[in-house]
């Protein structure tokens, strides 16, 4: 069974890899952990509280996916993931502030990658900058995905295609699930 990490931070962006988990979860079965790098429940910029069951250490062993949720706290006391980020050997996905992580351990070095802009990304140990695309939607580049915070749909879409999870189902999620971003665009 395919199994995805999310690791959560207090204050995380709950809607930004929401739709990710239960997409892959209730469609696709992959086993989806929520954790926190200590294991200590955290609560969303919307409320939700999550208690995970374990930690990040314990829970990576044997994932295929980890995936970065966004919020404050990767700019205001991020978590210290370095090393796992360093020697995860499976798809690493994130989105919004959670981006910094990867740009401050160096995995974008060497990859094309987006965030919410170029300056979210201006962190110690980043020397990426000549691969930046700024992006509304997710990019891969070989088993790396990045988002902006305005992107959980093509991250969601991403993420499961660097799995080996892209069908015919998630062209269809993906153009429901997409077709309202333009017609709130065509409104505005």
């Amino acid at each position: 069974m395919t199994k995805m990490v999310v690791l959560l931070s207090e204050g995380f962006a709950d809607w930004e890899t929401g739709l990710l988990s239960a997409v892959a979860r209730s469609f696709y079965g992959v086993e989806v952990v929520q954790v926190t790098v200590d294991g200590w429940p955290v609560t969303s910029s919307g409320g939700l509280k999550v208690m995970p069951e374990v930690g990040l250490a314990e829970a990576v062993v044997g994932a295929d996916a980890l995936v970065l949720c966004g919020g404050p706290a990767w700019r205001t006391s991020p978590p210290e993931i370095g090393l796992t980020l360093e020697t995860f050997t499976g798809v690493i996905a994130a989105i919004c502030d959670a981006t910094r992580a990867l740009a401050g351990a160096g995995v974008l070095d060497g990859v094309r990658h987006t965030s919410n802009d170029a300056e979210t990304l201006d962190v110690p140990g980043y020397a990426g900058a000549k691969r930046f695309v700024s992006s509304g939607s997710a990019l891969r580049d070989g088993r790396i995905v990045t988002a902006a915070g305005t992107a959980p749909v093509s991250l969601m879409g991403e993420v499961l295609a660097a799995l080996g999870l892209a069908d015919d189902n998630l062209r269809f999620y993906l153009g429901m699930l997409g077709a309202e971003h333009q017609s709130l665009a065509k409104a505005a």
